[in-house]
């Protein structure tokens, strides 16, 4: 396996711990900062929001650029917005913090998919993809929950302290070990917004907007639902969590697996 491909997913394990590691900790943020769980939880809807901002923008506006420094751009900023986010003195500079990392998402795997794909021979490009995103799921089977561990013993800063870190390790990796890779010159924000006259295209965003829509409204809330809903202990969300992660690794590898199987 490509050590550039194992740099790539331990950014992708880094933007799974963003996303997902607050889920857990959403009580502890709330009341840190005397605000309603209901509040806090727009913590996590904004992120979501800026994550299809910066999808398309920066995706598109940085297509033209050699992508192997606009990865390092990306980390560097999730670096940022992390620590921005842990030492967070009230609700708006943490939601600054939640903005500046999400921009960087959909970019990172935008463009980082490309750079996967073209580590490997043509014949194994869906199941490099796949492993690239099995940083992010992985990241909900090990990480998250003990991101949510941590957050509960020693406060939810240092959560998103770890997570910083952990994007300082994958930007060292993706600086020694992925191969320069130039952009494409040739395209232009025009053309990539024109992939949006394609009716499949539509029919693939609504699918993930149905899918993913549903997973959130559970998992966004996961943690009082465990705790007041159901009535379980606090020690049992991170279990939850985890079990959660394993399947969406289960799924992400089979999808990889079956996308090369339908291809030959």
């Amino acid at each position: 396996m490509p050590l550039g491909l194992i740099a790539l997913a331990i950014g992708a394990f880094g933007i799974g711990l963003t996303e997902f590691v607050i889920m857990g900790l959403l009580p502890e943020v709330a009341t840190d900062f005397g605000v309603t769980e209901a509040t806090a939880g727009w913590l996590i809807s904004g992120y979501a929001l800026s994550v299809v901002v910066g999808a398309l923008g920066l995706t598109a506006a940085t297509t033209r650029l050699p992508r192997k420094p606009v990865l390092l751009g990306l980390v560097v900023l999730f670096i940022a917005g992390n620590a921005i986010t842990a030492l967070a003195p009230d609700y708006t500079v943490a939601m600054v913090g939640r903005i500046i990392a999400a921009l960087c998402h959909g970019a990172f795997f935008g463009i980082g998919a490309v750079v996967a794909a073209d580590l490997v021979a043509p014949e194994k490009k869906a199941r490099a993809i796949a492993i690239m995103f099995t940083g992010l799921t992985a990241a909900n089977v090990f990480g998250v929950p003990f991101g949510t561990f941590l957050g509960q013993q020693w406060g939810w800063r240092t959560a998103f302290l770890v997570v910083a870190a952990v994007f300082a390790l994958a930007t060292l990796c993706i600086a020694l070990f992925v191969p320069p890779h130039p952009g494409e010159p040739g395209r232009t924000l025009r053309s990539e917004l024109g992939v949006f006259r394609i009716r499949q295209v539509w029919l693939t965003l609504g699918i993930g907007a149905i899918g993913f829509g549903g997973f959130f409204a559970v998992y966004s809330y996961i943690a009082p639902l465990v705790t007041e809903t159901a009535g379980a202990p606090e020690w049992a969300v991170p279990i939850v969590l985890g079990l959660v992660g394993v399947g969406m690794t289960v799924g992400n590898l089979l999808g990889g697996y079956m996308a090369e199987d339908r291809k030959s």
